[in-house]
């Protein structure tokens, strides 16, 4: 069905040089790997994958591990449930396995975080079992190279996509097959306009042969995704500079992880004060908006509106949830997701450069804060005729002093 010959040599020219296929193949270092790269590109994963293996180097490290620890090694990749579920496999593994990874797909699935195509690539590249594999890389080659005209993520079509990954393996180097699909996928099938001059397949493909492969796979409906609005109070204690952050929850998004305090926002109003106790227990001085912050992920979108807090209290805390009063310089311990780690970069620039409001319309120094386009500072410059005096160490960094009116 498929020129197998003509893809391996094709693969063995062009493949990539990826951390975890060099030195043979080694079943771990596969599990981490596959792990990591669900729904995530490979440039992305390649250095979260060295430092991982830097801290964790085999099955026994990574089941004697901290799950804090393990989530901030993963912070930035996002899909945090990946984090726990690979660490909760390895700690299976050791004491249900024998501290080694098994080899069939039965042994496989019945590992958290597991699934068909995980355990197929597993089976397949690690031990050369006889196992398909259906990423978004090979629906893509398939759908190209039998004209598969249909939405490839409806159940009908899934389900035939699964039968020819399966159907196309060939007796022996199933291992080198399965990836080469993937790479073909990568890096010349690739969604918008693919490489059909380079490809290997292309006396094969039928999409190609009719001249459709631009419109195959065919697109995905674009369905509306909500918005959730939340305020997030930077508290900034007055006695000692300290900032107080929050572990979320051990179950639902992000779980586990710690972040400024948030909350729901109720309207579109500002919060107050009278706000901040209410949900925090905590008297503040003053609130004061810092910034807009835009996050996107699958099937949300969340709008983070970002205040500081000054308190001279904060002495007890509610015990709805685990809390901490901490240095700026130590969040680094603490696992943050996406949204807080680009508030806290909000935070240390405004630290040095002792400036707390950012004029909307400065993109210049928008992008010195933090390159990612999704952290727009949106707070005016409040205006006065005297010049603000410099800011003192001791000074809380999101306040400015005003000089005496003479």
């Amino acid at each position: 069905m498929l020129n197998t010959a003509k893809l391996l040599r094709w693969y063995r020219r062009h493949h990539r040089a990826l951390p975890w296929r060099r030195d043979g193949i080694d079943p771990y270092y596969v599990l981490v790997s596959e792990t990591m790269l669900q729904q995530t590109q490979v440039a992305t994963v390649v250095p979260y994958f060295g430092r991982f293996i830097a801290e964790f180097p085999d099955l026994q490290a990574l089941a004697n591990s901290d799950e804090q620890h393990v989530l901030r090694l993963w912070q930035g990749l996002g899909y945090y449930s990946r984090a726990r579920n690979l660490r909760a496999a390895a700690k299976q593994i050791v004491e249900r396995f024998g501290g080694k990874l098994p080899s069939d797909l039965t042994g496989l699935q019945s590992l958290p975080g597991i699934g068909r195509y995980t355990a197929g690539a597993i089976a397949s590249i690690a031990f050369e079992k006889r196992a398909p594999i259906l990423d978004g890389n090979v629906a893509r080659v398939l759908c190209r190279v039998f004209r598969i005209e249909t939405d490839p993520r409806e159940p009908a079509t899934r389900a035939k996509l699964w039968q020819l990954a399966e159907d196309v393996l060939p007796t022996r180097n199933i291992g080198a097959f399965n990836q080469a699909m993937m790479e073909l996928g990568a890096t010349i099938c690739t969604p918008r306009n693919p490489d059909c001059a380079s490809c290997p397949l292309r006396r094969e493909c039928r999409a190609f042969a009719a001249g459709v492969q631009d419109r195959i796979p065919v697109a995905r409906k674009t369905r509306p995704t909500p918005k959730h609005r939340r305020w997030t109070f930077c508290i900034q204690r007055a006695k000692d500079n300290r900032w107080l952050i929050e572990q979320r929850p051990s179950s639902g998004r992000w779980a586990g992880m710690w972040q400024f305090a948030t909350i729901e926002a109720p309207s579109q109003r500002r919060p107050t004060v009278q706000t901040l106790h209410a949900a925090l227990a905590i008297k503040a001085e003053k609130i004061a908006p810092i910034g807009k912050l835009r996050h996107a992920l699958t099937h949300r979108r969340y709008e983070f509106d970002v205040y500081h807090c000054m308190t001279s209290d904060g002495a007890n805390l509610a015990a709805d949830r685990p809390r901490k009063w901490i240095a700026l310089n130590d969040l680094h311990r603490f696992p943050l997701p996406g949204p807080h780690l680009k508030i806290a970069d909000l935070l240390r620039f405004a630290r040095q450069s002792r400036e707390s409001y950012i004029p909307t319309g400065e993109r210049a120094l928008a992008s010195r804060l933090c390159s990612d386009r999704k952290l727009q500072p949106m707070i005016l410059r409040k205006r006065s005729n005297s010049t603000p005096s410099s800011i003192k160490p001791s000074t809380p960094p999101m306040m400015k002093k005003r000089r005496p009116a003479p």
